[in-house]
């Protein structure tokens, strides 16, 4: 299996298409490539038995696709902790080197790093981690987009994409924090927020807030 469509199986995993149907938008906007391009690639998922594909509702994986995909978060999650937690990465630097690893790495060593971190359950950017039996406990997928105004939200999981993690890192906007929901711009303008420990306001993009997942 190329590379990329490792990333795809990855990232509709990510966005919730063991449960539900993920648009060709969210895909192309967390991977950061043409519409074009994704519609190819669902179709090469799609005929290689690793998602189901209904026009005008989106993708979401077969029962195969999510057990690919399992093994594959599974091995780059586990790298990224390793990364952040013992060499001391930044957030939105370590994907590309995750990548990496966890194409060259054995079965045994993968089992020897889970032990090294003492089976984590997710990763840096909140993501779960399947256990080496394929078991784990499904992500969230509400998004801070969608939360009302007034509501208060924690912050659950972020996608694992480079740019929003770099504009997530310059706002200081960090997992766990609990949030207060002023109010929603109009025309998809930013969100405003409040940081309740410190009372801090801030304005989170309204592209970036459908790829911060809460609670």
């Amino acid at each position: 299996m190329t590379p990329k469509k490792e990333d795809y199986l990855k990232i509709i995993f990510e966005l919730g298409g063991t449960q539900k149907k993920v648009s060709n938008k969210q895909i192309s906007l967390s991977l950061n490539v043409a519409a074009g391009s994704v519609t190819e690639m669902v179709a090469k998922l799609v005929k290689d038995g690793l998602a189901v594909h209904t026009p005008y509702a989106g993708i979401s994986l077969t029962k195969e696709g999510i057990k690919v995909a399992e093994e594959l978060v599974r091995r780059h999650r586990l790298w990224e902790t390793f990364l952040v937690s013992a060499l001391g990465y930044k957030l939105q630097d370590v994907h590309s080197d995750a990548e990496v690893l966890e194409h060259i790495a054995s079965e045994n060593l993968m089992e020897h790093l889970d032990d090294f971190l003492n089976h984590p359950t997710h990763c840096p950017h909140g993501g779960v981690i399947p256990n080496k039996n394929g078991d784990y406990q499904e992500d969230g997928h509400n998004v801070l987009a969608d939360a009302t105004d007034g509501e208060v939200v924690r912050v659950d999981r972020f996608i694992d994409n480079h740019d929003l993690l770099t504009y997530l890192d310059d706002i200081e906007l960090q997992i766990g924090d609990e949030l207060k929901i002023i109010g929603h711009s109009p025309f998809e303008g930013p969100i405003k927020i409040m940081i309740k420990e410190t009372g801090q306001e801030m304005s989170v993009s309204f592209k970036a807030a459908h790829y911060i997942f809460v609670k």
